[in-house]
């Protein structure tokens, strides 16, 4: 390889091999430095217990507070990152999710609004492929039709929809980066609830079959097991940045670039920022103790209940089926504060992280085999996501430990306020209450857990407050720039990916021009 490249991009994620696409389609010699194992679709089994190897199997991350992050579940690694687990549910972030410290004096606002980010939206789903129906989805803010049309609705999604309307609340086709048919080679979905372990078939916009085969056609080289240590300076120009230093089989190995792209996931891009410091020099975007700052993380929780009707629980995608934002846009409502969504009828099995079989320690002995012989027949389910709102407190930062490289851990430190447990609680009691509505026997509903990992190396438009600019560029270092949810200065109630790689497409054509 090359010690010497245009543009050196740290992560092989969604953010990651998108850009190294972009830019290497536009004529740039690209590297991408991998800490983790080297995948493609061949590689992935339709299996929970097998899922578990495409989390995050770096070194520990120190996690404290009342609503830790959960990066062991929610980071990836290898190649495609966190977005070979993910689910494929794309929604749009609402307008006021731009405006949170303006609308209500809390968190940040973006250093721009929907709009500057609504082509890039329409871009990338006509790329990508999502399924839904813009029409039934009242909530959504404007923006071109979805390419395809919505999975189809199974019955565990039909009865928990009558529990919605009963309760006068209303529903509409979950928008999915799956394919409801053949889409640009790619094949349709089989409906067998296996999302989380890869999706081997590509129905599943994972970077494995969109970002990936773009970015090796264009010529960019990928490199495995290549764990970055640290960025430096250019000692003849401190502004920017000469060269990266990452660890290969137990070897240190140095590259070179023109330009420095870090796109390791929320808690690793800003360990590498952070481990970047050299004597007296702040690490990059620190100059103002910035960076490691508003770490946020969604709020969720399942709602299970068991029904008298047949629910076939095992049919669809493990994204969800439904979605309802009646609630989402009046984040000062009473009760608490913050946008919410449900994510409804989500494929859900018996057994491991996300199975049913754990959701209920009450149940045990003679009681379990009958037990769980109902349930996969009667059981249905639904999934609570609540905006997480940006504070300075909650960071990321170097630990006093190392790894056995000698390397500083990550340590992170996140709280919820009061305001949105309070919002957490409210919705999850008015969860149950809908799922009662729609004839559910016995009702119950699983912890307060982190879903997705976002801030830290957040956006804005002065360098006392923010990390970035708003196309990523670290404020005090010319060469350097940050991809990925690391930059999102708020959360809304959304799951990220979507926001992301249009975040994503906005950067390149900002580099390219």
């Amino acid at each position: 390889m090359a010690e010497t490249t245009d543009t050196v991009i740290v992560g092989a994620g969604a953010a990651g091999l998108f850009l190294a696409a972009r830019l290497a389609e536009a004529g740039e010699r690209v590297t991408v430095l991998e800490a983790g194992p080297e995948r493609s679709t061949q590689d992935l089994i339709s299996s929970q217990i097998w899922a578990r190897k495409l989390k995050w199997s770096g070194p520990a991350v120190e996690e404290r507070g009342n609503h830790p992050v959960g990066h062991a579940f929610n980071a990836g690694s290898g190649t495609g990152g966190s977005a070979v687990h993910h689910y494929g549910v794309w929604l749009r972030l609402h307008k006021g999710d731009f405006t949170v410290a303006s609308d209500h004096g809390v968190g940040l606002d973006w250093p721009f609004d929907y709009e500057e980010l609504r082509p890039y939206y329409d871009r990338i789903q006509a790329e990508v492929g999502i399924s839904g129906d813009a029409e039934q989805e009242i909530w959504r803010p404007e923006g071109a039709a979805y390419p395809m049309s919505p999975l189809p609705i199974f019955s565990q999604g039909r009865v928990i929809q009558k529990g919605f309307a009963a309760q006068g609340k209303r529903t509409a086709p979950l928008p999915l980066a799956i394919n409801s048919r053949p889409y640009k080679g790619r094949a349709s979905c089989l409906y067998d609830g296996w999302c989380d372990s890869g999706c081997p078939i590509g129905a599943l916009a994972n970077p494995l079959v969109t970002w990936l085969p773009r970015a090796l056609k264009a010529g960019v080289t990928l490199v495995h097991d290549a764990r970055v240590i640290r960025v430096e300076r250019d000692v003849n120009n401190p502004e920017k940045i000469a060269k990266v230093k990452y660890l290969q089989r137990g070897s240190e190995k140095t590259l070179r670039a023109a330009r420095f792209i870090i796109a390791a996931f929320t808690v690793q891009t800003t360990r590498i920022l952070l481990s970047s410091a050299d004597g007296t020099t702040p690490a990059p975007g620190n100059r103002y103790d910035q960076l490691g700052r508003y770490l946020t993380s969604h709020p969720a929780g399942t709602i299970f209940g068991l029904f008298e009707s047949e629910t076939q629980p095992h049919l669809g995608v493990t994204g969800g089926q439904l979605v309802s934002h009646d609630d989402y846009d009046n984040k000062a409502a009473a009760g608490g504060f913050g946008s919410s969504q449900w994510i409804i009828a989500n494929a859900i099995k018996p057994h491991d992280l996300l199975g049913y079989g754990t959701s209920r320690p009450d149940i045990v002995g003679p009681q379990v085999k009958p037990w769980l012989e109902k349930a996969a027949k009667h059981i249905g389910n639904m999934t609570l996501v609540i905006e997480d709102i940006a504070r300075s407190e909650n960071r990321i930062t170097l630990s006093d430990s190392t790894d056995r490289d000698g390397i500083p851990l990550a340590h992170t430190y996140h709280d919820l306020s009061a305001d949105l447990i309070n919002r957490w609680d409210q919705r999850m009691a008015e969860g149950q209450a809908i799922f009662r509505a729609a004839g559910a026997t016995d009702v119950w509903q699983g912890p307060r857990v982190p879903m997705h990992i976002l801030g830290g190396t957040v956006m804005g438009r002065d360098e006392q407050s923010s990390v970035t600019d708003s196309f990523g560029r670290v404020h005090d270092t010319d060469n350097l720039f940050v991809a990925g949810p690391s930059l999102f200065p708020s959360t809304g109630a959304v799951n990220p990916t979507f926001t992301l790689t249009a975040l994503a497409d906005r950067q390149a054509d900002h580099l390219i021009g």
